[in-house]
């Protein structure tokens, strides 16, 4: 059985000017040990996937329903009280700008512990010294001393790595990771990856890496799911992903990457702008901006349908299977999606 198996996920926003639907029947599984990317623009409604199943969006204004089962437990309709005591325990997740997240007046030490407290029943020293291990095993120098240090002491990447020693002091089932790295040079990116991948092989730990960088995505994921204005348009391996992407804004974000094996001037964008989730298009979400937009795509929703050619592979597209197969590794050798 999954760790976690989302299912016909929905999330809704009141707003003065109507109902934002942010998330729109997304279902996606993570087994224990898996690294799940979700991947796609600003706004396909990443983040608010990763919230509604934490249970953190605000009840008096978010609307979500569907299923979030979670080792059997289904997230959506658990109590407050009891998405409390499972986060931080059972489900961690690292924020995307850990300045924000940290308590600028309380030591990291403090902080620390204070997670390892609230779950368990250790002791003030105790949980001091599992803070102090836990900044040791993400590559904080002298944990023993900077545990007494604030936040501002530190660098963005360090901040990063306390708030990676947080979401694993208490060695969560789950880790739900929201743009870990988009703030920090490649290099502390390329560390932090790197330390992420080293504590999942010591912890078990399934990881869902929320992201629109597809370089994050290639470095750590098992497993892709593409969003598109709160839909999920394409999931595969991350091989498949990579090598035989089969929806038009898959192969436009992969277009969109600089390339060693291929000699071209320029990149090229995926033409237009994403919708609005006010008053989204009809049919197909990605139809004002695709190239291959066919009469049907204006009125109809593709729902996600496997591939015949790949096991594991689904999409949301009405293309057939030859264009499919042929397009990718045209668009892909640098020739671009064209204007839509």
């Amino acid at each position: 059985m999954a760790l976690l198996e989302v299912r016909d996920l929905r999330t809704s926003f009141k707003t003065d000017d109507g109902i934002v639907q942010a998330v729109d029947g997304v279902s996606f599984t993570v087994d224990r040990n898996q690294t799940l990317g979700i991947v796609g623009e600003s706004g396909c409604g990443k983040s608010v996937t990763s919230l509604t199943i934490m249970g953190l969006n605000n009840p008096r204004n978010a609307t979500s329903s569907g299923q979030a089962m979670f080792d059997g437990e289904d997230l959506l309709a658990a109590s407050q009280d009891r998405l409390r005591e499972l986060r931080g325990q059972k489900i961690a997740m690292i924020f995307q700008d850990p300045m924000t997240s940290l308590n600028p007046v309380k030591s990291l030490g403090w902080q620390l512990s204070e997670a390892v407290l609230l779950h368990n029943d250790v002791s003030k020293k105790e949980a001091r010294d599992r803070a102090v291990t836990a900044l040791g095993e993400v590559g904080i120098p002298k944990p023993g001393k900077r545990v007494d240090d604030y936040p501002h002491q530190f660098s963005g990447g360090m901040r990063q790595r306390v708030m990676i020693a947080m979401a694993l002091i208490n060695e969560p089932d789950l880790l739900i990771a929201d743009e870990p790295t988009t703030a920090l040079d490649v290099t502390t990116q390329a560390q932090i990856l790197e330390l992420m991948r080293r504590l999942q092989a010591k912890h078990g730990t399934a990881i869902i890496m929320i992201t629109h960088d597809l370089g994050v995505i290639a470095e750590v994921a098992d497993d892709v799911v593409v969003m598109y204005a709160g839909r999920a348009i394409e999931e595969a391996p991350v091989d498949q992903i990579y090598a035989a992407p089969r929806h038009p804004y898959t192969w436009g974000l992969l277009g969109s990457l600089p390339r060693m094996d291929v000699d071209t001037d320029r990149l090229v964008q995926v033409p237009g702008q994403p919708p609005s989730l006010l008053n989204p298009p009809a049919g197909c979400r990605f139809n004002p901006r695709c190239t291959y937009t066919m009469d049907r795509c204006r009125v109809e929703m593709p729902e996600l349908a496997a591939s015949p050619a790949s096991a594991g592979h689904r999409d949301a597209c009405f293309l057939d299977e030859a264009t499919k197969s042929r397009e990718p590794g045209r668009l892909l050798a640098g020739s671009g999606m064209g204007a839509g």
